[in-house]
């Protein structure tokens, strides 16, 4: 079974139902309650999409959100190698860097999928946009 790290972006896609990417995203978490792949995310991806959803939903409304979905996706661990891994990258992004060490040292990661796949271009693992992603198991 696919093993895939779900982006922020990606999340926020679906929390904040934006319109043009709402659908994949939507797709890919149910795929993962389904059990047709194992989603994760990391601790960094929790507290971003807590900041920005917070900005658009009352702090009940993303808590219970983010309870909702951490029952269908799992958190990657994050220490001090991969934050050192990070901020030894050639990443320009530094939350980019992180949760592709975070993704790359935890040995569980198949595939990263985010909207930004050219933030990726140097990841070992391979790199898809949600649709993509979905277009491959169509």
């Amino acid at each position: 079974m696919k093993r895939i790290l779900l982006d922020s972006d990606v999340i926020l896609d679906l929390l904040l139902e934006r319109q043009a990417f709402c659908d994949d995203a939507n797709m890919l978490v149910l795929a993962c309650e389904q059990k047709l792949f194992h989603g994760y995310m990391t601790p960094v991806s929790i507290a971003n999409v807590y900041y920005i959803f917070r900005q658009n939903a009352s702090h009940m409304k993303v808590i219970e959100q983010l309870q909702l979905l951490l029952k269908i996706i799992g958190i990657l661990n994050m220490d001090q190698k991969q934050v050192l891994a990070a901020l030894d990258s050639k990443f320009t992004d530094f939350e980019d860097a992180l949760q592709y060490y975070s993704a790359l040292h935890s040995n569980k990661i198949d595939a990263i999928i985010t909207r930004n796949v050219k933030d990726f271009k140097k990841s070992a693992l391979p790199v898809f946009s949600p649709a993509e992603f979905l277009a491959t198991f169509n």
